[in-house]
């Protein structure tokens, strides 16, 4: 047996920017089994499993983002403070103070980090002024674990939870590896409460699972990468150079590429989370057999759209102020909903044209519904 190499083993370990850890990565296979190993033992230990999996989890975003991990666990904290200071409040005005507080806060971290350089170059751009971009580095997953934290402090201003007495339980929610980097979104009423129940995975659940675990691989793999890699990304990088109908092609294998992409990650992450005695609902429901752009929200990325509908469309007003505020706000949702997918003009333009097309099927369908169902008719709708 050869010597093993500790100098190279170390050097595998640390943070590396070139090669951040991937479900599909062989590093990952190996420290998902030595985790598993100790994770069974720590089953009965409830705080002990809480903190072996929050450093776990912390670990394996110090090998998706370095140092960034610490940004992490600031935000845990910071949230975790002004959850209870928003419950404790005795007046409505206080809390809504501390309520904007943590948005000030969560809101700014993401604003800062990823969208800086889109707002600095949309002003050189006014201004006619040469555009270098400042060096900052955009750490991985902090869309969908802000957005999971928001979710946990607006709940408890809406008086729909109560705040985590530990915080290792709160660090235990936002930190989960499994979601963490690219969802699905998870809020804490559906999550938390399966924290202190005994973690029990049933045969069902263990087919489940390996069968979701490798599913997703198939779908990350085999179809989205080679897809991209030998077809998709050759036609876009030189579209003249093909026909109409290969570039046609080219558009819908991108098509394909990005929902084997998005979904194979959410199958494998929610399998994980199955193994290890977590359930999540479904992020993907076949959203290609949708028979129209309404019915297509409701199955792509659903932790997201409905994340998008309970907490920005609703709040925004929802179809409580009129058709046209509706229609505004349906809109609004989705263009911000496309800035939040990436600070680029052209993610705002994606979402436009998603929201004008919800607005549009809205409208049509108005004239065919009763009035009695009207308000159940388009996405977001409440």
């Amino acid at each position: 047996m050869p010597p093993i190499d500790f100098s190279k083993l170390t050097e595998l370990l640390q943070y590396q920017p070139e090669a951040p850890i991937l479900f599909n990565s062989g590093l990952f296979l190996w420290l998902f089994l030595g985790f598993s190993s100790i994770y069974v033992l720590l089953q009965p230990n409830h705080r002990g499993k809480v903190i072996f999996v929050t450093l776990f989890s912390l670990y394996f975003y110090y090998k998706s983002s370095g140092w960034y991990f610490l940004l992490l666990v600031l935000a845990t904290v910071v949230d975790y403070v002004l959850g209870w200071f928003i419950y404790d409040a005795d007046q409505k005005i206080f809390k809504r103070l501390w309520m904007v507080l943590n948005l000030i806060l969560n809101l700014g971290l993401l604003a800062y980090f990823k969208y800086t350089n889109f707002f600095y170059q949309a002003w050189t751009e006014f201004s006619h002024q040469p555009y270098n971009p400042l060096p900052i580095f955009l750490p991985v997953g902090v869309s969908f674990y802000t957005f999971q934290s928001l979710s946990y402090t607006i709940d408890i201003y809406r008086g729909e939870i109560k705040p985590v007495k530990s915080i290792l339980d709160y660090a235990f929610f936002v930190s989960f590896f499994p979601q963490l980097v690219a969802g699905p979104i998870v809020r804490a009423k559906d999550f938390i409460p399966q924290l202190y129940r005994p973690t029990v995975v049933t045969p069902e659940q263990f087919g489940r699972a390996v069968f979701l675990i490798g599913s997703g691989l198939f779908k990350k793999v085999i179809i989205s990468d080679y897809i991209s890699i030998n077809f998709v990304d050759r036609i876009f990088d030189n579209p003249t150079l093909y026909s109409g109908l290969e570039n046609l092609f080219g558009v819908y294998g991108y098509a394909l590429q990005i929902y084997c992409d998005f979904s194979g990650y959410s199958d494998m992450a929610i399998g994980i989370a199955l193994l290890l005695g977590f359930e999540y609902p479904v992020n993907f429901d076949s959203p290609y057999q949708s028979r129209n752009i309404t019915e297509f929200w409701r199955r792509w990325h659903i932790s997201l759209s409905s994340w998008l509908r309970d907490y920005l469309y609703i709040s925004m007003g929802g179809n409580r102020k009129g058709i046209f505020r509706t229609y505004f706000n349906l809109f609004m949702t989705m263009v911000l909903g496309g800035l939040w997918h990436g600070a680029a003009w052209r993610f705002m333009l994606w979402g436009g044209l998603h929201g004008g097309a919800l607005v549009i099927h809205r409208f049509i369908r108005s004239f065919f519904l009763p009035e009695r169902t009207r308000c159940t008719a388009g996405w977001l709708s409440y």
